[in-house]
Order: C-alpha cells, then structure tokens, then sequence
C-alpha cells in the first residue's frame, strides 16, 4: 500500500504537519469511521483541504467548507488546439470580458433556470422568509459568475491528440458560502444571517446528527448549493464554447467540497470530502495542476487501495505556500502589497515560459506555491488511471489583489 496510517489517520503522500493534526482533530469527534489525508493535503478551516472524513449518520458543515459544491468541469471541444493558436489573444481577451471574475460580481445577464423552481428552497423558508429571499436573489444574480482565489477558466491542449479542451473550477459563489455560515451560525445559536465571530483553524468541527431537523436542513441546502454549482459550471462551458464556436464531444465533471451519502463495507456512510475528488472503480474526474503543470482526467481503479481510500484522491496539486507568503501583506486602504516571496516578473516569466497566456491572477496562484501534479498523481497510482493529460494554453482568473473570503 503506498498510504501510511499514523495515529489512526490514512496518509498519502508527504505528511503536512499542519493538515495531520487537524485531520486527527477530525477524527476524534462525533461517529467517524475513517479519517484520511489525500496527497495535496494542507492546512484548511476546521477539516483539511485533501481531507477526507467518514461518518456513521452525520454530516459536518465546517467540514464541507464555505465554497459548498467547489469542483471541476472539463470537456474535450471538436477542434484542434493549433487551428486556435493564431487567434488565442483575441479569444483570452474575450474571455477576460464575457465571463464575470471576482468576489460580489454579478452576471451581466439573468439566467432563468430551473434550479430555482427546485423545492428544496423551503430549506430557507425555515430559516425564515428574509433569509430565503436574499440567498434566492442572490444566486439568482451570481449564477454563471466564477469568483475570485483559485478559481479559473483555463483552455488546454490534449498531449497526445493535440485537441482543445476547456475546463473551469469554481463552486456556489456568494450563495454556497452564506449557507455554510447560516448553518455555522444556527449550530452556535446565532441567527442564521448573523455576523459570526473569527474561528479558529484548528477548532474542531461542526456536526449535524443527519436524522436531527438541522442535519436534515443542511443536507438539503448543501445538496441544492451542490446543483447551483453545476449549473454555473455548465453555463461558463457553454460560454466559452461559444466563443470558440466549438462543440464538446466528451465531458467530465465532479465535485470535491462536499458530503455524500455511500455504501461502503455494506453500511451506510456520510463521506466528506474537503478538496478531494471521488475516485469509485471506473468513475471518471477532472484534477487541474497550476497555471504551468499540467491538468489530468482520470478514472478510479477497482483495488484493494482505492477502497481503503474510501475511493477518494486528489483535487489538485496542493498548495505549499499560503497566499500571504506569495504575494505578501496586502494593505487594503493603499491597495499595495509588501513582503511577498514571489514578484509578478518572476511569474510572468514562468508563465510565459510554459507557454500559457494570461488573464488576470495575482502572485499568489503562481505555479510557485504549488506542487508540481505528477508527484501527487504518483502518490495515488494504485488508485486512479490517468486517461488524459492536459496542458494549459491560456488561463483566465479575478484579477490580482482581487480580496478572498474563502477561509479554505
């Protein structure tokens, strides 16, 4: 087996202090049946990002995290990546103007869908009638909007085919994060629109029993911020293909900052996973590397350590330098910046030497403060197969100095 257990914990790849002693802070509260440390495990809110946490009958908001439904949509268009190349200026400063980046931001256009018809809204009514309008209205104004952090919407050359492929990360928005802090806020005793004071990191996490009328609320909440999710994603693809006016013959996509209900062992299980992508044998997932590594499509293998896995893996390459370590202090009032490990003309030249063109993206999404992929990938070999290695050729994010609120 390539996971080591230390102090009851399933770890893959190099243990991280910081992130191992709050997955064991994980596992020793409430009716956990496993916890484990995915290969791109760091410090987090509460529950690690590459953490993965197994319950018997509840389910953990903190654990979850505030960006509710955070994942990946890739899909494989009808063109090559060469017919695209003379015109990539043009497109990546059109992708810059019709896709909404940033925190707050609302989208230019309203979307109907029929998400918002969908009867898990009364979730809200409960929490009371405001509560319900402002969450409604505001993820009605925000869908199809991407958001800032390590949220992207990249164009990728497929290594061996030499196809175009597209690919977004970016989860519930405004949305998803008020849910987490509303049922935060209702677990403390707090209104659920209620002003929470500053948590701790390593605080342990918030459980809801799953048969209890909040660990039922939360579910349905989560699940409801998990289909606005994909549907935000759905929209930006259809955006960018039609940009390009291209078609997607093939498509991948999945979540990784959620809570699912599996069989394993032949019981019932709450599995939570925060930064980690699903991987049951032959399941299919989208893993994005840095603006210059690669991406990977992959599919979970049936074996005796992806089931120990709790057929769970990566999300991404892990980050190895916190954003105010890469970029430095940001001072709010004067906009400036000091103190950063990494300058902007050390990144663009990275960037440029990768061959990847750039819109928007502060220092601290340089490929410098994360692992390179590959060495995570390995770390998991025995449980996924990568089927598709994908490489960045243009990458489109909020712009530097963008403020965000993610805690993780």
């Amino acid at each position: 087996m390539a996971y080591q257990t230390i102090d009851g914990v399933r770890v893959w790849g190099n243990p991280e202090s910081g992130a191992l002693s709050q997955a064991k802070t994980c596992a020793g509260h409430g009716q956990v049946v496993q916890a484990l440390l995915m290969a791109d495990h760091h410090k987090g809110y509460s529950q690690p990002i590459g953490g993965v946490v197994v319950y018997d009958g509840q389910i953990s908001p903190s654990g979850v995290g505030y960006d509710i439904g955070c994942g990946n949509k890739a899909v494989r268009t009808n063109l090559m990546a060469a017919d695209v190349m003379p015109k990539l200026d043009g497109i990546m400063n059109e992708l810059a103007r019709a896709i909404s980046f940033g925190v707050g931001r609302v989208n230019s256009e309203r979307v109907d869908h029929e998400l918002f018809d969908d009867p898990d809204w009364s979730v809200y009514k409960q929490a009371g009638r405001q509560e319900h309008d402002k969450l409604k209205a505001l993820a009605q104004n925000q869908l199809g909007t991407v958001g800032s952090g390590n949220h992207y919407v990249d164009l990728f050359v497929e290594a061996d085919s030499g196809r175009l492929w597209v690919g977004n990360h970016f989860g519930s928005r405004g949305f998803g994060h008020k849910t987490a802090s509303g049922f935060l806020n209702l677990a403390a005793g707090r209104e659920f629109l209620g002003k929470a004071p500053g948590e701790s990191m390593d605080q342990a996490p918030v459980l809801f029993d799953l048969d209890s009328e909040l660990g039922d609320m939360y579910y349905r909440a989560m699940r409801l911020a998990g289909r606005y999710a994909y549907a935000g994603r759905d929209y930006v693809i259809r955006q960018v293909l039609s940009i390009l006016g291209a078609e997607a013959d093939f498509e991948v996509h999945n979540h990784h900052n959620y809570a699912w209900k599996e069989t394993h062992d032949g019981a019932e299980r709450i599995v939570v996973r925060k930064g980690a992508t699903p991987s049951a044998p032959g399941q299919l997932g989208f893993i994005g590397g840095s603006m210059g590594d690669i991406s990977v499509i992959v599919r979970g293998k049936d074996t005796e350590e992806n089931k120990d896995s709790y057929y769970s893996t990566v999300h991404g390459a892990g980050r190895i330098m916190s954003r105010t370590q890469a970029a430095g202090k940001m001072n709010w009032k004067t906009r400036s910046r000091s103190g950063g490990a990494i300058s902007p003309e050390q990144m663009r030249e990275a960037v440029q030497q990768y061959g990847v063109m750039l819109r928007g993206a502060g220092t601290d999404e340089s490929p410098f403060v994360y692992r390179k992929l590959q060495e995570v990938l390995d770390a998991h070999a025995e449980t996924i197969n990568v089927l598709h290695v994908l490489k960045p050729i243009g990458v489109c994010m909020a712009g530097a100095d963008e403020f965000d609120p993610y805690k993780d």
